[in-house]
This record gives C-alpha cells, structure tokens and sequence, in this order.
C-alpha cells in the first residue's frame, strides 16, 4: 500500500481539573482535559503564550498508570490518536468535538522535567 494513513498524537501538559474517573463493567475510564502551551514571538519581537486545551479519554489497562495519580496540575505525557465525538443533546441539537484517545499516559517526573 502506498498511501497508509497514520494518527497519532503526542502530547506533554498540564492537566487542567480533576480527571473523572467512571467503572465501565471490570475496567476505568477517565476524561480530563490537558493544556500544552508554546511561547512564541510576535511580529513586535514581544514574547507571547498560546495555551491549546485538549480532551483526553484513557481506558485502564496496558501502558496506562493507575488514574489515582491524576490531579489538576500535574504533568503527563500521552500518546494516542485523535477521533472526533458526535453526540445529541437533551433538546436534541447534535454536537461534535475533537479528543485524544490514549493509548499510553504517564506522570513526568521530576527528574524527567529536569532534563529537558
């Protein structure tokens, strides 16, 4: 195949509120929403901060820490794929949004913060 696609998304952030964390049958889920910020220079040589928010859902299980350890505030790594999410609302308008399925999240250390 010459044309094989491929999604996948890395990202290093700051978790933004406590994740919510639900029991799905044997197994958890939980959906948090991470900031990633990039400081860049505007055309007046000013420097400036753009912060992205992104949704992130993780599935307990291989390659995915133990949720207890997500909090506000706390720096992760994920990776993973985006999907985009379509659902109908009690008054029945349709909506849709973008997120981050994991299908690996960490906590970074600080010794790993220290290296960079």
């Amino acid at each position: 195949m010459d044309n094989v696609s491929l999604n996948r998304v890395e990202l290093r952030g700051r978790i933004g509120q406590d994740p919510k964390i639900a029991q799905v049958g044997n197994t958890y889920v939980t959906h948090f929403s991470l900031a990633t910020s990039e400081i860049y220079k505007d055309r007046n040589g000013d420097l400036r901060e753009e912060t992205t928010w992104h949704n992130i859902t993780a599935w307990a299980g291989r390659s995915i820490e133990d949720f207890q350890n997500l909090h506000k505030g706390v720096l992760v790594s994920v990776v993973g794929r985006l999907r985009s999410v379509k659902y109908t609302n009690a008054e029945g308008e349709g909506h849709q949004y973008m997120e981050v399925l994991a299908s690996r999240l960490s906590v970074v250390q600080e010794a790993d913060r220290n290296q960079q």
